[in-house]
């Protein structure tokens, strides 16, 4: 690992020097998305927030161990005096304002909260040709921002450029501005700020075709690979649109979330064939990324002709035309180029909901109240809370006694308040009481707060750290598992009644047998944390198998949404037995069984129910497997 000296950092305070070569053309500035660098070091890239914050960033997620730089060259339009900003913000400051849309923010000078004990865990510096040319960046504002890097001489218009991580602690770098003026101060929010990155990127403004395909999947996890392999081999041209580099959603290396739920059960035992193909074989949360054999559903897929795989690419908008979807927009996570998909058919896998939501598709999000739907498990009024998302993590034994830094800005434990454990499971998880997409980035950074603050306690601090000497952390999830957020309205809602009562329906199809496990706060986490618990308890009451109504598995009023996955047609109570990955699997068989069917009948998703559910259940009866 490089250490670099600190630089005296040229700063000019007569802008008259700028005189003769103002900017006034977007020619004169040079923008560079941290997400595009040629050689990414040991940043990874992050771009679970884009419709918060509005692009990916890179991430020096290092376990308290500086990760390698990220490296790239940049062409300026020539020599001299330029202001250098950079996109950023410090993590672990506490925000004046939290859990708004971007757009909503009050501008980030009202924003300049810095981490507690004057620390930001988050810092870097910019470098170029070797020699860093900022101050410690990361350091403001808690709110995504434009950080003065100051004005600097470059001497070649041909530079290498670097991010340096002196932490390992969640550094994040947006986009790095060249600008010749040095009065230009680049727009800070909302679609001001994404035009204008687009037009200084030179990117096009209108989308390139991806191709036209009969049904486009948003969303590769478990639900969405399953959707897209089933249509495709019923005949179907699929777009498979992911947002991340694997398939499996939580129960990749990226979370690490073992399968859940029965498969191959009445009454159509072929439902599961899909998910058994996909299942890496293996039990246990938390595990080593081989585990999770990401390797084995990329080659299933990629072994269907009629898949059309996109990874990388987030889906952030949709083009309508009356109550139907024409396209949906994606965005190359490292390139920026957008991509439109066009299908008569649409599949919303993405957990959240989000192809549903950006179409205007009804749907809801936290608790229902028992006076609502007369479930015995719903609060008295209903309220906002969700199942929170899990960060999970695990350490390793090591021959030699290893170190852990400080973390002053993270969670502060006592004897009382520590979690004596060496790794975390499912329960380490946050947001409960959160908005699970407005708010998700700080429900993913406090819980490695958590883990972070646990570890630097049990490691430096503890009366038994002498137990933990000889162990490291070895992985922290930075992707971040979520149970809940949207819920998108079906014909059926599915309900506790439903399913305690094993109420029939003509089209029941996919057999639940997960608990109605639903999450709650640990009351001994918030005793110590009120209100910033990281851990929670379930209540598990249990079921007998029940085949869950295909009408949950399509929007009520767009006309050709299905959906698959968590954010299928349910209660809040109900989703606690479906929201299982092997469940939400044969989910997606199911959708990709009725999608055929749309295209050899010309109908839509309702028109299955209504006119061709025979169809249906014989498909079913088949089954897709090989």
């Amino acid at each position: 690992m490089k250490s670099y000296r600190p630089l005296c950092i040229l700063i000019v305070a007569c802008t008259s020097v700028f005189a003769c070569h103002a900017a006034s053309t977007m020619n004169e500035l040079v923008l560079v998305e941290a997400e595009s660098f040629d050689d990414l070091g040991g940043w990874a890239v992050d771009p679970q927030f884009m419709d918060q914050m509005g692009s990916p960033f890179l991430l020096a997620h290092g376990l308290g161990v500086p990760v390698r730089d990220a490296v790239t060259t940049v062409t300026l339009p020539r020599p001299g005096l330029y202001h250098v900003w950079v996109r950023t913000r410090d993590w672990a400051a506490k925000p004046e304002t939290g859990g708004q849309r971007i757009e909503d923010r009050m501008p980030s000078a009202v924003l300049h909260l810095p981490s507690s004990a004057g620390q930001a865990p988050g810092k870097f510096q910019l470098v170029l040709d070797d020699v860093p040319i900022t101050p410690n960046l990361g350091t403001e504002d808690a709110a995504w921002h434009w950080q003065s890097g100051g004005i600097i001489e470059v001497k070649n218009r041909t530079c290498k450029l670097a991010l340096h991580d002196p932490t390992g602690f969640e550094g994040r770098c947006d986009a790095i501005l060249f600008a010749r003026n040095p009065d230009f101060i680049p727009p800070d929010r909302g679609e001001t700020l994404a035009k204008w990155r687009r037009e200084v990127s030179g990117l096009p403004q209108a989308p390139q075709e991806a191709g036209r395909f009969d049904l486009v999947v948003v969303g590769g996890g478990m639900a969405g690979t399953c959707t897209a392999i089933s249509a495709a081999r019923l005949g179907l041209q699929v777009a498979l649109v992911q947002d991340r580099p694997v398939l499996g959603g939580n129960n990749s290396s990226e979370v690490r979330v073992h399968l859940n739920g029965q498969i191959n059960l009445p009454p159509y035992p072929r439902l599961g064939d899909v998910v058994r193909e996909l299942d890496p074989d293996n039990r246990g949360n938390a595990q080593p990324a081989a585990f999770y054999n990401d390797d084995k559903k990329l080659e299933l897929v990629r072994a269907e002709s009629n898949i059309h795989l996109f990874l990388n690419i987030h889906a952030y908008k949709v083009e309508k035309e009356g109550s139907r979807i024409v396209a949906v927009i994606g965005r190359d996570i490292r390139t920026s180029k957008d991509l439109r998909f066009a299908a008569p058919l649409f599949a919303d896998c993405t957990g959240d909901g989000t192809i549903g939501f950006l179409a205007g598709a009804d749907y809801r999000m936290g608790r229902e109240s028992w006076s609502e739907t007369g479930e015995t498990l719903a609060p008295k009024e209903p309220d906002k809370m969700t199942m929170g998302a899990s960060v999970q993590w695990y350490s390793i034994e090591t021959p030699e006694p290893s170190s852990f830094p400080e973390c002053p800005w993270a969670l502060e434990f006592t004897e009382q308040s520590c979690e004596r454990t060496t790794r975390g499971d499912w329960n380490w998880e946050t947001g409960l009481n959160k908005d699970q997409i407005a708010d998700f980035e700080s429900i993913r950074d406090h819980g490695l707060r958590a883990v972070y603050g646990n570890w630097a306690f049990l490691k430096n601090h503890g009366k038994d750290k002498t137990k933990y000497a000889n162990r490291a952390l070895s992985w922290v999830a930075y992707v971040a598992g979520k149970r809940e957020s949207r819920r998108l309205v079906g014909d059926v809602i599915l309900s506790q009644q439903d399913v305690q009562q094993q109420r029939e329906y003509p089209d029941a199809f996919v057999t639940t047998t997960w608990s109605l496990d639903l999450h709650y706060p640990d009351p001994a986490n918030s005793k110590y944390f009120p209100g910033e618990e990281f851990k929670t308890i379930c209540k598990t009451p249990a079921i007998k198998p029940y085949a869950i109504p295909y009408r949950c598995f399509y929007s009520r009023n767009v006309e050709n949404l299905f959906m698959a996955g968590r954010d299928v047609s349910v209660t809040h109570v109900a989703l606690g037995t479906v929201r299982v990955m092997r469940t939400c699997g044969m989910m997606g068989e199911v959708v990709g069984m009725a999608a055929s069917i749309c295209k050899s009948r010309s109908t839509t998703p309702r028109g299955v129910f209504v006119e061709h559910l025979p169809e249906l259940k014989e498909l079913a009866t088949r089954g897709v497997g090989k």
